[in-house]
């Protein structure tokens, strides 16, 4: 799987720019604030339909513009995709594939599946739930239609519970009314927490190996994975939290509030845990993530790299690279320089100046 061109029309801080990718090891280089990780940004988007910096779509949009353009091309499994992205301020995203435009967002998941590492990654490890279920999600929406399916369901029927028990606030005889979406909560929740366990299991397995290698052996890391309550005890748990959630006007249990937890030792890396660790831990987990697609779809991912090099000393910096071979690769740093010194092969370079491509 590789992207063969991204153009970009109002984009961020790009006017208007195409670029044509090779298959290898591309880096975009040049100083801060240029609008070299736009161009992942942008990569990413055309891949999953957000920003993984979070961002609305509105704020993507150039500056005293009103609307964006994302045209990219895939190739995978020998035939080439053409995704169009769409994004107007004040409607929704407008996506097409191969000129015809799709219902959902949801149709665009999975067509490629993109890697994203960054320093902000550290987040994974060091911040709370919600960064390390946006992981989970964003990964296995990609991997599994199934899932995908469930999650969305889930978040539309707990979005509907959430509206009601606040109603009941005001209203109590609406509480009989609570049992459908309980049902409904329960047969979607299940699916996802199995699921999740699934996941985290191979994720687990695999990121034990990487880390092993990284650290010379000297440590061990356990990825557990932490749900709210237990798949088959749901059901009961939600009738036990009733009167507490509609006091609070929210649901108090389920998959939504699940977690994954990372220790070496036996002791928490996000509590106790080195900055050179958590670094360590957010490496191996990204290079597990590259095998599990790998073995899911049968294809390497596309990776993207944003001035992850400079975060890296030098042993780790060989693994990532000694790791990635034959998977497209687009990196992101201010110079060449480390490439060189390292003897790194680059097949195609960019140098980014002010939103664009600076020829000559």
């Amino acid at each position: 799987m590789i992207i063969n061109s991204i153009e970009l029309c109002n984009f961020r801080n790009y006017k208007r720019e195409e670029f044509k990718f090779h298959k290898g090891t591309n880096v975009l280089y040049g100083d801060n604030a240029q609008g070299k990780t736009n161009v992942l940004e942008a990569i990413f988007v055309g891949g999953t339909t957000k920003s993984h910096r979070g961002s609305k779509d509105s704020e993507m949009i150039r500056d005293g513009q009103k609307e964006c353009h994302i045209r990219y091309f895939i190739e995978k499994r020998n035939r080439t995709f053409k995704v169009e992205i769409h994004m107007k301020k004040g409607s929704s995203k407008g996506i097409a594939i191969d000129g015809l435009p799709i219902k959902s967002s949801n149709e665009l998941l999975g067509l490629s599946n993109i890697i994203f590492f960054s320093p902000e990654d550290l987040s994974i490890i060091k911040d709370g739930p919600e960064e390390r279920r946006r992981f989970i999600d964003m990964e296995m929406c990609q991997l599994n239609k199934a899932y995908l399916f469930y999650l969305t369901q889930y978040k539309k029927v707990l979005k509907q519970r959430n509206t009601l028990l606040k109603q009941i606030q005001e209203n109590r005889s609406l509480k009989d009314t609570l049992e459908i979406w309980n049902m409904q909560l329960v047969e979607h929740g299940t699916k996802i927490m199995e699921q999740r366990e699934e996941f985290v299991t191979s994720i687990h397995d695999l990121m034990k190996k990487k880390h092993k290698c990284l650290t010379g052996g000297r440590e061990e890391i356990e990825v557990l994975y932490r749900p709210n309550c237990a798949a088959k005890n749901f059901e009961n748990q939600l009738f036990l939290s009733e009167d507490r959630d509609i006091f609070q006007g929210t649901t108090t249990v389920g998959p939504h509030r699940d977690d994954m937890n990372f220790q070496i030792e036996g002791k928490d890396l996000r509590k106790y845990g080195s900055q050179g660790q958590k670094r360590t831990a957010a490496l191996s987990l990204k290079m597990a993530e590259i095998e599990i697609v790998e073995k899911t779809i049968g294809e390497k991912p596309i990776l993207l790299l944003d001035d992850v090099l400079s975060e890296l000393d030098r042993s780790r910096q060989n693994y990532l690279l000694e790791n990635i071979k034959g998977i497209q690769t687009i990196i992101t740093c201010t110079g060449l320089e480390e490439f060189v010194s390292n003897g790194i092969n680059i097949d195609r370079t960019f140098e980014i100046v002010n939103g664009g491509i600076q020829h000559g």
